[in-house]
């Protein structure tokens, strides 16, 4: 399993439109087969730098996933919005492997 983390530079006057591309993969990206963790948004600190980070099984698997987003009709639709409202200003995309796991339970104080 490997985790792609996009790091994505937005406009910061269109935080609101990239809250609604990020609701819009939350549809897309579970049912093209990848394991969705969360869009992170601007909140405090920067508000240019906004995330997104996913699962998935592997790289060839991260390939035909990113085959079927681009034929899923919310997918389509979904970059469009992003190309047309212009509020991604820059992405990066990393993969990543979790090296640390397994984890202990959290303990609350």
């Amino acid at each position: 399993m490997i985790t792609c983390f996009i790091r994505y530079q937005i406009d910061p006057f269109k935080k609101e439109a990239f809250a609604e591309y990020a609701r819009n993969w939350g549809q897309a990206i579970p049912k093209n087969g990848a394991d969705l963790i969360g869009y992170y948004a601007p909140h405090e600190g920067s508000a240019t730098t906004a995330y997104g980070v996913y699962n998935i099984e592997s790289l060839a698997a991260y390939e035909a996933y990113r085959a079927r987003l681009a034929a899923d009709p919310l997918g389509r639709e979904n970059y469009e919005f992003a190309r047309r409202e212009g509020f991604i200003l820059k992405e990066d995309r990393i993969f990543l492997k979790n090296v640390s796991a397994p984890h202990a339970k959290l303990v609350l104080p």
